[in-house]
């Protein structure tokens, strides 16, 4: 079977940036699992692997745009230093997680003052180039508890689970 619509896949894959430097992969013997073509996967690597098929191997390049999108300044906020534990030393590049109305929401520091912290809401990989090298474990119909799982799901995806949240 193809990688289709609605077909679920397992993919094993080692996910660099132009520098080499790994930032994802899967575990060892545990490939990602997904529904493909319900827009839980990054819009590029999809396209790629459309028409896969079980045991192909593919180095996949995705561009900022279709995958993480370009930087976007009205995601960069200022966060008053009052908000932050007194005493934490807080330095740009530190990640942190913050409520927000819809869940969690995680940033890096940008840069910080005595007055505030310059926080950056966009995704880290927000303009990267993307480099995947990907191995097909599994193409086959999704089962109707998959497909009914994804009506559970938040539209953009389950906290990394590629739409099969139980």
């Amino acid at each position: 079977m193809k990688i289709q619509d609605r077909a679920y896949v397992t993919i094993a894959y080692t996910l660099t940036l132009d520098s080499d430097e790994v930032v994802d992969r899967s575990p060892s013997g545990e490939p990602l699992g997904f529904i493909f073509g319900v827009g839980r996967m990054i819009p590029g690597l999809e396209k790629a692997l459309r028409g896969m098929e079980k045991g192909q191997n593919s180095k996949i390049t995705v561009e900022p745009e279709e995958g993480y999108g370009l930087p976007n300044s009205d995601l960069i906020r200022e966060i008053p230093r009052a908000n932050f534990p007194e005493g934490l030393d807080i330095q740009p590049g530190m990640g942190f997680e913050a409520k927000g109305p819809q869940g969690p929401m995680t940033f890096r520091v940008d840069s910080v003052t005595d007055k505030v912290v310059v926080a950056d809401f966009n995704h880290p990989l927000a303009g990267r180039r993307l480099h995947f090298d990907v191995t097909v474990d599994e193409v086959r119909e999704a089962t109707p508890e998959e497909l009914a799982a994804l009506e559970k799901c938040p539209e953009n995806g389950c906290a990394g689970c590629g739409g099969t949240c139980h």
